[in-house]
């Protein structure tokens, strides 16, 4: 018989502060990221179209973007791409949700410069997972990059890969 553990630790909750900004013109799925998404640590903020998500960004820093695909006026992807080609958004993280899963919609994202991809209907578990997981990343590649780049202004050669 297996033993079910009482004190679980859910790993699922970021400890580390993060302000998430959702684009989806679809209400439903922007409530559902607020609801599941939202923890003491972790704000999420929504936009209805890639246009005012645009808006959001100008206007405020954000550590992550979720960004729907298929959405009235600007798609995602477009937004994606637009983002890619401003230095301030060049390292991003952006995860891209979709209910498209064929080959043709994944490259589209991952070209545009995604840093992850995930599918409708969302995981909500999983999604926090891997948000925290993509966001913990490109902290440490920041944290490497610039360790990097002052070592190599000093004349350290050993910190270049």
């Amino acid at each position: 018989m297996a033993t079910v553990a009482r004190n679980v630790k859910f790993d699922y909750v970021d400890t580390d502060a993060l302000n998430i900004l959702a684009v989806d013109d679809d209400p439903i799925q922007r409530e559902f990221c607020s609801v599941y998404m939202t923890t003491p640590t972790v704000s999420v903020e929504t936009a209805d179209c890639a246009e005012s998500g645009l808006e959001r960004l100008e206007a405020q820093d954000y550590g992550a973007l979720l960004v729907d695909v298929d959405m009235p006026g600007m798609s995602g992807i477009e937004l994606v791409a637009l983002l890619r080609s401003r230095p301030r958004y060049d390292k991003m993280p952006i995860m891209v949700i979709t209910g498209n899963e064929d080959i043709p919609s994944i490259d589209a994202a991952y070209a545009a410069g995604a840093t992850a991809f995930m599918c409708k209907p969302v995981n909500w578990r999983l999604l926090s997972h891997q948000v925290r997981f993509m966001v913990r990343a490109h902290r440490a590649l920041l944290a490497v990059g610039v360790d990097a780049a002052t070592s190599v202004a000093e004349g350290d050669q050993t910190a270049v890969c």
